[in-house]
């Protein structure tokens, strides 16, 4: 009696492939993640528990965080934050469409600039402005207005002008970046459809622009909210300044600073997560795909636990 083996299939004629074993995957062990890691969290519990022991009153920090005076000098840090930021946006925008103009009395006079305000600290731009009663006596505006300089250049308007006029300078070279970042093709065709300069820039050129210039931008947002704190030398009564008066009176000027860290770690947490989704607002028309969002993030992995529990539940 002879049986027909199919050699193919591995058995007799007629009967079912025997089929493949499963692979077992043995995943590469990574000692030095392991070692990295438990370093980094001894180092971290050593942080941790040097605070913990130092003389530092933690209990004051609660009592102050939602006083008065703090909540006024955040709301005057965002106040300054957001002026300045548009002085920065609106002169930095004018700056950069200078500086790629073919006039060269507009470009040198853009390129000087930026040229001069990144050049020079912002601290030391701040108290050139507050002291510049010294070389301008009066401010005078015609029949509109005539006064000192020193009553007219108050602590608000010299941290404004100080933080908004340097700000100009760094968003002039980002708008640049930006503008220059899209094809020249796209410029001449406008032109090509009869579309004047400056509707090309409005509707063919910035919004393309925008892609490159809207991270960069929220980055300076959030240094905008924390450089806020060196207006305290002209005495504007901001975050840190009023942390500060109140450790003075209070006799605990280190937890103050702790606490004023604290209401700026917040702030600036809050501008990430802006930032994040008004890049992901411009990131439309870049990707087929766009990444996902926290939320998403958390009900993916939501949901693919529950799926593992079931099919455990199930195969059990």
């Amino acid at each position: 009696m002879t049986v027909d083996i199919d050699k193919t299939a591995g058995g007799p004629a007629g009967t079912p492939p025997t089929p493949p074993e499963a692979i077992k995957a043995i995943p590469v062990r990574h000692y030095g993640r392991y070692v990295s890691a438990v370093v980094a969290i001894a180092l971290l519990a050593a942080v941790v528990y040097a605070f913990s022991q130092g003389k530092i009153n933690w209990g004051a920090i609660p009592d102050y965080l939602f006083d008065d005076r703090v909540l006024t000098g955040m709301g005057k840090t965002l106040l300054i934050t957001v002026l300045a930021m548009l002085i920065g946006v609106v002169g930095g925008i004018l700056l950069a469409v200078m500086r790629l103009s073919k006039n060269p009395v507009t470009s040198s006079i853009a390129w000087f600039y930026i040229w001069f305000f990144r050049g020079t600290p912002v601290l030391v731009q701040l108290v050139v402005w507050f002291n510049l009663g010294l070389v301008f006596e009066y401010i005078n505006l015609g029949p509109f207005y005539r006064d000192e300089w020193s009553d007219f250049m108050t602590p608000f308007l010299t941290a404004l002008l100080g933080l908004g006029l340097n700000e100009a300078a760094y968003m002039a070279e980002i708008c640049r970046a930006g503008l220059l970042a899209v094809d020249e093709g796209q410029t001449e065709a406008a032109h090509a459809l009869g579309m004047s300069h400056t509707k090309t820039l409005r509707r063919i050129v910035v919004p393309q622009a925008m892609r490159v210039i809207v991270p960069p931008t929220g980055n300076e947002v959030i240094n905008m909210l924390k450089t806020t704190s060196l207006v305290s030398v002209v005495q504007y009564a901001e975050l840190f300044r009023v942390a500060q008066d109140i450790g003075q009176t209070s006799g605990a000027p280190a937890e103050m600073l702790f606490l004023a860290a604290a209401w700026y770690l917040l702030l600036t947490s809050v501008f990430s997560v802006g930032q994040y989704y008004l890049e992901r607002y411009y990131a439309r028309g870049s990707s087929r795909s766009l990444p996902p969002t926290p939320m998403q993030k958390i009900r993916a992995n939501l949901f693919s636990l529950s799926n593992r529990s079931s099919t455990t539940g199930g195969a059990a």
